[in-house]
């Protein structure tokens, strides 16, 4: 296979296209368990508990070790904290996931911040030193990153300035990954909060991907090499119109047809705020409905994973193992989703 001068391949190519592979291997999809700490202070408040470094190691040695996870669960997003932890009998929680075969990724941007002259909208930081820190994480184990840039949405938002700085960075960002040989997951967030309509979603995120998409050939990374961790095309959560499952699987298989090239190996969609039930109905039916797809569509969820286990734990230590199995009973779902066989009766 030749290439253009223009389009070199990555030296560590192949290895790129295998991670990338068995992160949408048949059945599986990517647990983002990379909430930052003032997040899980959050979600922990929901059970009242106290986010320390040992709860927070806990509730994720508890997702990291369900029964059968390596069978659902292709990778697990970790934040910085949580790719240096131990569990609680001294294994690095890097070699407790390698052991179980599943494989290690890490978030790497620093957030979202506000765009300068634009009120409104967001764009993501992080790049400052980023060839470094990627390297510090290859070496603890680390194959695959996430970068989520931020898209508000209203009749005027988000502005071309606001695509166009966020499709910079998450170029920017995918090609330093791909130099380090760690497979980048680009995260063009369309927000859910909003009362837009699922027609002014499709117009958004098809406006998005075509940005995105044109900063990634022009930063020269290999489509191979990468996967796509997009929103679904769904109304705002304050539109009164919501558009039922089928609908939305309908469009949004439309919208990524039209605006995703067939080199990219997968879509890993994120929840966006749907509820856990809503999601896996959403990934089933668009995994139902069509057969012959140029890319797998899996999944790479937190809340949507996470919520019934955390609710089952509840903070206690007798609550671990019905957490692991409401963990492991969600995964199982999406799982079932990925090959358009989830049913509402399997809940």
């Amino acid at each position: 296979m030749t290439t253009s001068p223009l389009m070199p391949q990555p030296k560590h190519f192949k290895d790129l296209q295998q991670i990338a592979a068995a992160l949408v291997a048949p059945g599986k999809g990517i647990l983002a368990a990379d909430e930052s700490t003032s997040s899980i202070e959050k979600r922990f408040q929901s059970i009242n508990l106290a986010s320390t470094e040992t709860s927070r190691r806990d509730y994720r040695e508890m997702l990291f070790t369900a029964p059968g996870v390596s069978e659902y669960i292709s990778g697990v997003i970790l934040y910085d904290e949580t790719i240096r932890q131990k569990a609680a009998n001294g294994t690095p929680f890097v070699d407790l996931l390698q052991k179980a075969g599943v494989i290690p990724g890490i978030k790497v941007d620093t957030g979202a911040k506000d765009l300068v002259y634009c009120p409104g909208e967001k764009v993501t930081e992080g790049l400052d030193g980023l060839r470094q820190r990627l390297q510090e994480y290859h070496k603890l184990g680390a194959r695959f990153a996430k970068w989520r840039a931020v898209i508000n949405v209203s009749q005027t938002l988000p502005s071309e300035t606001c695509l166009i700085a966020n499709a910079e960075a998450l170029a920017r960002y995918a090609a330093l990954c791909q130099e380090s040989g760690i497979v980048p997951i680009v995260e063009p967030e369309v927000i859910m909060d909003g009362s837009h309509t699922i027609e002014r979603c499709y117009e958004v995120t098809e406006r998005a991907l075509h940005v995105l998409f044109n900063k990634i050939y022009q930063h020269k990374v290999a489509l191979e090499g990468l996967l796509l961790k997009p929103n679904m095309v769904i109304a705002g959560s304050e539109c009164k119109q919501q558009a039922d499952v089928a609908t939305v699987a309908d469009l949004t298989i439309r919208c990524f047809l039209r605006n995703v090239p067939a080199a990219v190996p997968g879509i890993v969609f994120l929840s966006g705020g749907q509820s856990d039930q809503l999601a896996t109905a959403h990934l089933n039916a668009m995994n139902a409905k069509n057969k012959s797809l140029p890319w797998p569509v899996s999944f790479s969820y937190g809340r949507a994973l996470q919520s019934p286990a955390l609710k089952a734990w509840g903070g206690r230590k007798e609550g671990l193992e019905a957490g692991r199995k409401a963990f492991a009973h969600r995964a199982r779902l999406n799982s079932a989703a990925r090959h358009g066989k989830y049913t509402a009766a399997m809940e």
